[in-house]
């Protein structure tokens, strides 16, 4: 499986953010966890808080900036592109919870990429059931990478 990322810096602040490297790799243990062998491409855009905030609030109705937002692409089934969607990431959030939880910046952004992009590919975790099966995925994925079960203290 191949997976590209095209990475876009919308943010002052760029001290953490990974490169398309890492993302790519970051992306394709989390889409090969979840059992998918097709090639994979999104977007991954670290933005600041005011255009989360407004995204949130227009795709969720939630006016408040959030960690990361999925936006899946639906193709036609006539089509054959390997587009999955894109990710936002607020940086700011994305640092505020990992110093609340005791997590480096690397760390988390590695489980909020293998989160989005489980999302991405139809996971949720808004019922109890969905999330059973998305959370085990996002653990094993996320172990892979080296960094400790994100679920270990329930902090997300």
């Amino acid at each position: 499986m191949n997976v590209e990322v095209e990475l876009q810096i919308a943010t002052v602040d760029q001290d953490g953010i990974p490169t398309e490297e890492t993302l790519k790799k970051w992306a394709k243990v989390a889409l090969e966890t979840a059992g998918r062998t097709e090639d994979a491409e999104l977007t991954v855009r670290v933005a600041m808080s005011d255009e989360v905030q407004h995204l949130n609030g227009i795709y969720r109705g939630i006016d408040k900036p959030t960690n990361i937002l999925s936006f899946p692409f639906e193709c036609p089934p006539e089509v054959k592109l390997p587009l999955i969607g894109d990710l936002v990431v607020c940086l700011a959030v994305l640092k505020r919870e990992a110093l609340e939880q005791h997590k480096s910046i690397e760390e988390h952004f590695a489980h909020l990429i293998v989160h989005g992009c489980l999302h991405l590919i139809g996971y949720d975790h808004i019922k109890p059931e969905d999330a059973s099966a998305m959370e085990p995925l996002e653990i094993k994925a996320v172990q892979a990478l080296g960094f400790d079960n994100p679920y270990k203290d329930d902090e997300y």
